[in-house]
């Protein structure tokens, strides 16, 4: 099964640490060239850092605030620039706020829709006539499994809702894309354990709770979700679009 993904042109959102950094590490191994970007310039820069002390390229820019339209432009055609072309377009960035429904503020819903919708929305309609010219390409997006079910635990009606909206704007990527090429998909990770949620798994109650739902008994890792993402966007799936690919130890099985 090859998985190369040599001299192809990958971007990477939230190439900063968790999932990005495991991703922008991955993709350089198999020979991608990565161009990343996160809102935090030094995280972004130790991520730039291990990539090149393994022998990969990362290159890209940060601070980049994704959520806005004209930051997010700037990044993908920076990168078009760059290369002359797209390849993959990987969406794993996001940010949310939990709060129970009757008193989660306008704010923070505002910020969660931002944070995980709207700069997924922005990066590809960036993207979008770049992968077209080059006659296709892959994108990549993050969902959850928030988005297939609910959850006894409260405060994740805004979460829930973006990453249900992620899972059904990657089925229509898919069929818009079809005709010029381009596959979409979708990971949804289960409970995975990253410097985002490294407090929810410091607390051991939490951690047995989350771990509770798995039929493999711990939590995921970065490079779980990441492994997915590589063979996803390889020539290994190139019959594979407009799906959700669930990647939760099981989560979801029970």
């Amino acid at each position: 099964m090859d998985t190369s993904m040599q001299g192809r042109v990958v971007l990477i959102t939230g190439t900063g640490g968790g999932q990005g950094r495991a991703a922008a590490l991955a993709f350089a191994a198999e020979g991608a060239l990565v161009v990343g970007c996160d809102v935090d310039a030094d995280s972004h820069a130790e991520t730039t850092r291990l990539v090149a002390e393994a022998g990969g390229v990362l290159t890209g820019a940060a601070p980049v605030d994704l959520s806005d339209a004209d930051q997010a432009a700037a990044w993908v055609d920076a990168a078009q620039a760059e290369h002359g072309r797209i390849d993959v377009l990987y969406n794993n960035a996001s940010a949310s706020r939990f709060a129970p429904i009757a008193e989660m503020s306008s704010e923070d819903w505002r910020f969660t829709v931002g944070n995980e919708l709207d700069l997924i929305f922005y990066t590809t309609r960036a993207a979008w006539p770049h992968l077209v010219a080059g006659g296709g390409g892959c994108i990549i997006n993050t969902a959850s499994v928030a988005g297939l079910r609910g959850s006894r635990e409260t405060g994740l009606l805004a979460h829930a809702a973006t990453k249900g909206a992620v899972i059904s704007m990657t089925r229509q990527m898919a069929v818009e894309g079809g005709p010029q090429g381009i596959r979409a998909v979708s990971i949804s990770p289960g409970a995975v354990e990253t410097p985002g949620t490294a407090a929810f798994f410091a607390d051991p109650q939490i951690r047995a709770a989350l771990v509770s739902h798995n039929l493999i008994p711990r939590p995921g890792l970065p490079t779980d979700i990441v492994a997915m993402a590589v063979f996803l966007a390889s020539d290994a799936a190139a019959w594979v679009t407009g799906c959700n690919i669930v990647v939760d130890g099981g989560m979801m099985a029970v």
